[in-house]
């Protein structure tokens, strides 16, 4: 879509004048002991410039002031907050919150050092087998960061002799993974199966072991996996299939119990599961559940989980407290279903692009300029909306994006405003 808001030829070209000057009168560099000339510097330096020049606010980084859930106050103003993963508002629950002191209470604030060494928990067990029985696995392991979770699982899992395919939209945490193992590395056109099934078809032949990498809910389109036929491409060429569910635990599914519970699929047809816990979990860290011989390996062998302090014990509880409320109270998960169907159906009404999204969590407004998306951004939060832009080079400069969080919290109201709201600002800009 045209947003009105992209720089014409003329004023680019003034732009980078302006900018080419700041450049040129800029004091010199630091020497090899300084920190000036690292990788991506530069650039930095650039977008500042040229946000001052434009009177952009940075919209990173901004402060809120308690719980973000469906609404925030971020500088003092309530804002309709669109800028969380706290989907089902577990975060914040009497009851999460009652768990996690009570864990502080008994256990203290860490668990102190590595779970091999001395920093286990029952807490720690009673949240790994709660999330076994969520996917019907036979063990899952937690460990304190969803990122490092797939940096180092896919990393150790894999090796130089290896194939991994993955989703071109996969998550950075997978493709650290990938670069970290040496396996070699295909990917694929963004949830395109045919696509998958050529690229593990040309690479397969050759590799010790194979793996397949998808995302339960894409966290920068809102879609998701026709999983039937990843499992089928995995089966048929002997690969495991990995399926990361940071965005579609307590999201996909009629009680957001995942892709499996979407498709109907038994999930043991998927040999590793992984999600994180700070998201519908409203803790922090991440997971694994699968074959029990698999667990017990990265248990004693993989770097992130034997070499890093354990998960700590008020983040156990609040994670399992938040999975058990998931179960008891499905019509959460139909809340924030509605929202986000009520959302994109507005927003496709108002001839906004919504891309490839489904009705799900997240849905983007693709405005196809990254000044475009930080005007919009600025202009919501002036208005009481808080919603992140997503820019260049987190996506090609033609997809930059407002990305929209959904949240059960959210009221229909909210909802009919923000479009309203976007609508404006449109208007506003072709004038």
């Amino acid at each position: 879509m045209n947003s009105g808001f992209g720089l014409s030829a003329t004023a680019r070209a003034a732009l980078l004048a302006r900018l080419s000057r700041r450049r040129d009168g800029a004091p010199p560099t630091e020497g090899p002991r300084g920190f000036r000339e690292l990788p991506g510097q530069r650039e930095m330096a650039l977008i500042r410039d040229a946000a001052a020049s434009l009177a952009l606010e940075n919209p990173f980084f901004r402060a809120h002031e308690g719980i973000a859930s469906g609404h925030s106050v971020i500088a003092g103003q309530k804002v309709i907050n669109f800028g969380s993963y706290n989907y089902l508002g577990l975060n914040g629950d009497p009851r999460v919150q009652a768990a996690a002191k009570a864990a502080i209470d008994q256990h203290g604030v860490s668990a102190s050092a590595s779970r091999m060494v001395s920093g286990e928990r029952p807490l720690h067990a009673a949240l790994e087998g709660a999330l076994a029985a969520h996917y019907q696995t036979e063990a899952a392991l937690v460990f304190v960061s969803g990122h490092a979770t797939n940096v180092t699982v896919i990393g150790h899992l894999m090796g130089p002799r290896d194939l991994i395919v993955h989703d071109a939209a996969i998550h950075n945490s997978c493709t650290e993974g990938v670069r970290l193992s040496g396996a070699k590395r295909a990917s694929f056109t963004h949830n395109d199966w045919r696509a998958a099934e050529a690229a593990m078809a040309d690479a397969r032949r050759g590799a010790r072991r194979a793996l397949l990498v998808i995302e339960g809910h894409y966290s920068m389109d809102g879609d998701i996996p026709d999983l039937p036929r990843f499992i089928e491409i995995a089966r048929r060429h002997d690969a495991w299939l990995m399926v990361d569910e940071a965005h579609a635990l307590g999201v996909v599914g009629a009680r957001g119990h995942g892709l499996h519970e979407h498709f109907g699929i038994d999930p043991n047809e998927v040999d590793i599961w992984m999600g994180t816990l700070s998201k519908t979990l409203s803790g922090c860290g991440g997971y694994i559940a699968g074959n029990a011989s698999l667990i017990e390996w990265l248990r004693h062998s993989a770097p992130g989980f034997v070499y890093s302090v354990g998960l700590a014990p008020a983040l156990a509880a609040a994670a399992r407290e938040s999975l058990a409320i998931l179960h008891a109270e499905p019509v959460r998960v139909a809340r924030l279903q509605a929202n986000a169907a009520l959302f994109l159906a507005l927003a496709r009404e108002a001839e906004f692009d919504t891309g490839s999204a489904t009705a799900h969590a997240i849905v983007p407004i693709i405005l196809g300029s990254s000044i475009a998306a930080a005007r919009y951004s600025q202009k919501l939060l002036h208005r009481g909306i808080n919603v992140q832009p997503i820019i260049y080079p987190a996506v090609a400069e033609k997809a930059a994006r407002l990305r929209f969080f959904l949240s059960s919290e959210h009221s229909a109201e909210d909802i009919h405003a923000t479009v309203a709201a976007l609508i404006a600002i449109r208007e506003e800009a072709k004038g």
